[in-house]
């Protein structure tokens, strides 16, 4: 019977447009979380969904994000298995006897809200709005700074500017933008008046 649930949710997802890349990996987390409680998912409880969880912040040390997406993808598959359209409630009582059905398990009590725009590392973090904007400002200022000074690098300070706001208008980033550049290496970057 489970092998035939992962079959069904598997022919949901494909149909849902949803690519190898995507469902192998959840249903491969399906089939851990069957190892980690031991029961089929007509026997799942809530509270093994949060021993679950618990077992992946002190054990494996997982981040936050991650473990909302394991949530989020052990979600889809309970709430596929609830849903009457597929009738997996109805052939697990059928086959195993009354009350043997698959039922929601995660919710909002035992599953990790998304509470922040940005959870990852902090010095990978994106500008804010007044950070992005303080530092397209110095880039402008270094290119009148140049040209007033009557030296060289005003075309360049030009240019760096101008690509700092292509890319960011845009949304690109360093590994598809046309010009091979690093912006680490530009003194702009490195400089202490950006913050």
């Amino acid at each position: 019977m489970f092998e035939a649930m992962l079959r069904g949710w598997r022919a949901q997802q494909t149909a849902r447009g949803l690519r190898e890349d995507t469902i192998g990996p959840r249903e491969r987390l399906v089939r851990r979380f069957l190892a980690f409680t031991n029961e089929y998912p007509w026997n799942w409880g809530s509270s093994q969904v949060e021993e679950w969880t618990q077992s992946l912040v002190a054990e494996r040390r997982l981040a936050p994000s991650t473990i909302r997406g394991y949530q989020t993808d052990l979600r889809l598959f309970s709430e596929y298995l609830c849903d009457g359209r597929y009738g997996w409630a109805t052939a697990c009582e059928g086959e195993f006897g009354p009350g043997a059905h698959p039922v929601p398990v995660c919710h909002e009590w035992n599953t990790i809200a998304h509470l922040n725009g940005y959870e990852g590392r902090p010095e990978a973090r994106p500008f804010s709005r007044e950070e992005l904007q303080l530092f397209l400002d110095y880039a402008d200022d270094q290119v009148e700074r140049a040209v007033r000074a009557k030296r060289k690098g005003a075309l360049a300070a030009y240019r760096d500017a101008t690509l700092f706001k292509v890319i960011y208008g845009w949304g690109l980033f360093s590994g598809v933008c046309p010009v091979r550049w690093k912006l680490g290496s530009s003194r702009l970057c490195s400089s202490k008046a950006v913050g």
